[in-house]
């Protein structure tokens, strides 16, 4: 008998760089995280999921992997680790950690004896290298572009100087991808994976789950102007995920994501997995479009979620949600795994500031004090607050980002020079990245660095507005985001609306979202004309309601049904 908690789960992000820094020297770490337990814990969530802690020289923020079996001294000791995952546990929190598998750090051990190596030998058949081509090989083996700007290659140069072969890396020269047909390498992951699950960790949030396996040959393959996050920009995420299967042909795509061959590899995992005790989980971070594609990734003997990116592109308003909605439970409950919900994550401009855009475009770069169109803050909130009390009432397992329980905005007025994001330095300024959403949080607003940290340091400059949204400024406030959150995820679990089902209420008009999930009707108004609401008990409320019955626009409301 399982509990199968991964179905129903609230599971809150840390990005460990900008949660809680102990030390002061301006970088999160462990022993801040484990400090900070108790308050998540408070606000209602089950679980937590940790962005990468592992040694690292830091060129992506940790995504670049040095050592898959050892903490960064920057965020501690794998002692700190052990100590918050007590913690976690004794909280009855489930701690998921991520895994890099498509590539490494160029420090990685590994990849340096490659380098070290002739062509040809095993060291680097580890990793995917090529001769070029032309002439003398002065040109990449093949035309593809890397998720950060400029080529997918990079060449080498050989002992006495000359240029060498070429090493394919889908994001930045510092992470070369692993040659995942090698079964050597399919070895030392499942040697990672039963390290961390030796230590007792939950589950693994897979990277670019998509990623791995490349097509035979490595065709040449210019992405369609309008491919979006699909079309070779995973991590930049330009653009949106259409809805409708049938105008695509599953079949086709870009050379380098979604191979048929990597739902091996995780069926691998999964058996894996299946020697530990518990529920150890696997989650795909899996960017391939459309969502019947998706749904691969959770067959029942591969990962357990995969995250529903479609419905954190779909737009604030009522018929698109409508059908991403639907979509998604039909499209994962036909292969019997639940939908995942998700609004913001370390990678995506927050939706505080997203739902506010004017300018669509700009998902795939960041927001900064040149873009275009940049949102209006009091409408991003309150688009926000409503769109999370949508979320939060939909059957399946939802995922938090740090700091949108206190309703954060993207910063966008970052100095240029405070920049760090690789997106920002491969295009020469041109996209701003994602520094804006990775800025530390604040937790008392009369303290140094807002409570991040005991020092002033914070490795990306706060905002001076970030005072008003500290936690303690925020905590028992009536109609404060955090309350709002607190009173979200109380009312989800005790009203069980995480395994309920949905059946939609109609006559509310174009703008409007109706919907029952067993003992709770909600409505969301994505408009700006206000309704009036269905009878029964106000249970909560993401703005106002004028008069006590009156639904404002980019408000949503929950009702005793």
């Amino acid at each position: 008998m399982t509990s199968e908690w991964w179905r129903t789960a609230a599971i809150y992000q840390i990005y460990p760089r900008s949660f809680a820094d102990a030390n002061g020297d301006g970088m999160g770490d462990l022993a801040g995280i484990r400090s900070r337990l108790p308050e998540l814990a408070d606000l209602g969530v089950d679980a937590i999921w940790l962005s990468p802690f592992y040694t690292s020289p830091q060129k992506d923020a940790g995504y670049d992997v040095a050592d898959y079996c050892d903490v960064d001294p920057r965020f501690g000791t794998l002692a700190d680790f052990d100590d918050m995952l007590a913690e976690a546990h004794r909280l009855g929190l489930k701690v998921i950690v991520d895994l890099v598998p498509n590539h490494s750090s160029d420090q990685h051990v590994w990849f340096q004896q490659a380098l070290a190596a002739a062509p040809g030998s095993p060291e680097r058949a580890r990793y995917i290298f090529r001769d070029g081509r032309g002439a003398d090989g002065e040109l990449p083996p093949n035309n593809w572009e890397s998720v950060f700007g400029g080529s997918m290659w990079t060449r080498t140069t050989n002992p006495d100087g000359t240029p060498g072969q070429w090493y394919l890396h889908i994001f930045d020269s510092s992470q070369p991808d692993f040659d995942w047909n090698r079964e050597e390498v399919r070895e030392e992951f499942r040697r990672i994976l039963r390290f961390w699950l030796d230590r007792g960790v939950d589950g693994f949030r897979v990277d670019v789950a998509h990623g791995l396996i490349k097509a035979d040959g490595l065709p040449d393959y210019t992405p369609p102007a309008d491919a979006g996050s699909m079309g070779g920009n995973q991590h930049g995420l330009e653009g949106g995920v259409p809805l409708e299967p049938e105008i695509h042909d599953e079949n086709v795509g870009a050379p380098y994501w979604g191979q048929e061959g990597v739902h091996d590899v995780y069926r691998d995992w999964r058996r894996v997995l299946e020697e530990y005790d518990g529920e150890r989980i696997l989650a795909a971070e899996a960017w391939v479009d459309p969502l019947s594609r998706v749904a691969k990734w959770v067959r029942p003997d591969e990962m357990h979620q995969a995250f529903n990116f479609a419905y954190l592109e779909t737009p604030w308003a009522a018929a698109p949600l409508r059908a991403v909605i639907d979509h998604s439970i039909a499209t994962f409950g036909a292969v019997g795994a639940p939908s995942t919900w998700v609004l913001s994550n370390h990678d995506v401009i927050r939706h505080a500031s997203r739902l506010a855009l004017k300018a669509d475009s700009l998902q795939g770069h960041g927001i900064g004090p040149k873009s275009p169109g940049l949102p209006d803050p009091v409408v991003g909130l309150r688009r926000a607050r409503a769109a999370t009390a949508l979320m939060l009432a939909l059957p399946g397992s939802a995922y938090l980002y740090q700091g949108e329980e206190l309703g954060l905005p993207e910063a966008i007025d970052l100095p240029d020079d405070a920049r760090q994001d690789p997106t920002w330095f491969r295009t020469n300024g041109e996209r701003y990245g994602r520094d804006g959403c990775r800025v530390p949080l604040p937790w008392e607003a009369d303290a140094p660095a807002y409570g991040f940290g005991p020092t002033d340091a914070t490795w990306l400059p706060q905002p001076a507005e970030w005072a008003s949204y500290a936690r303690d400024r925020q905590r028992g406030v009536a109609g404060s985001t955090l309350e709002l959150y607190r009173s979200l995820l109380a009312e989800r679990r005790a009203r069980s609306l995480a395994t309920g089902e949905l059946e939609w209420l109609d006559g509310y008009g174009d703008d409007v979202l109706a919907v029952r999930n067993g003992s709770v009707v909600v409505v969301a108004n994505t408009g700006s004309t206000p309704v009036e609401l269905p009878e029964g008990d106000v249970i909560l409320a993401s703005a106002d309601l004028d008069g006590g019955r009156t639904l404002p626009g980019d408000t949503t409301a929950w009702l005793a049904a």
